[in-house]
């Protein structure tokens, strides 16, 4: 009877971790299919996440602990510092004009954080770092297939592997940190998953 009821907790725990990978990788895969923006838009959107990051990169260099998230942050601001002003340059060449400040979503970020210092921040600091960078990086690659303008295409895919650094950066940071790593916050719910099941099973 233990047994039986040890096997059945197992099967539960299983079950119970498998929507947790799932829904992380479907919503990568919502992220890829999601309607194509036009190069305006992607403009737009990619001025705005760019400002973001500096901003908060900016936070980060002020109230991190963690010398690895310091280093991180002051990374963010000089990268895409850089790439925002090359950006600001194709746009210029196209007329377009780009948004001046953070959207009222980015602001509620920097926001949220400006309040937090140490290792509270390290956690939160890099766990949407791990979130923003897996979106960036789903919305350049899609931007680069469906995008019409040579010079912004170019701008992509000279962006990109930048942004990937960043990606893979992120995960690892946020895993010493205890932010968890690859799915960011599902990481450490995945683990503890494990954890339970490996206790049911002995």
């Amino acid at each position: 009877m233990k047994r039986h009821f040890g096997t059945l907790a197992a099967c539960v725990a299983v079950a119970l971790a498998i929507p947790v990978g799932v829904s992380a990788h479907a919503r990568h895969r919502n992220a890829m299919k999601a309607p194509p923006l036009s190069d305006t838009q992607f403009m737009r959107e990619a001025a705005v996440g760019g400002m973001a990051e500096v901003d908060l990169g900016q936070i980060g260099v002020q109230r991190a602990q963690n010398p690895e998230v310091k280093q991180f942050a002051q990374r963010m601001v000089d990268d895409h510092s850089k790439a925002n002003e090359e950006l600001k340059q194709v746009a210029a060449k196209r007329s377009v004009t780009l948004p001046g400040d953070v959207d009222a979503k980015h602001k509620a970020t920097i926001d949220r954080l400006s309040k937090l210092s140490g290792a509270a921040f390290d956690k939160a600091y890099m766990r949407d770092m791990v979130g923003d960078h897996v979106h960036d990086v789903s919305l350049f690659e899609r931007q680069s297939a469906s995008g019409k303008d040579a010079d912004l295409k170019s701008w992509i895919d000279q962006t990109l592997p930048t942004l990937k650094e960043h990606e893979q950066m992120a995960k690892d940071v946020a895993g010493k940190v205890g932010a968890g790593s690859g799915g960011g916050v599902h990481g450490a719910a995945q683990r503890e998953r494990k954890a339970q099941l490996s206790a049911t099973t002995h």
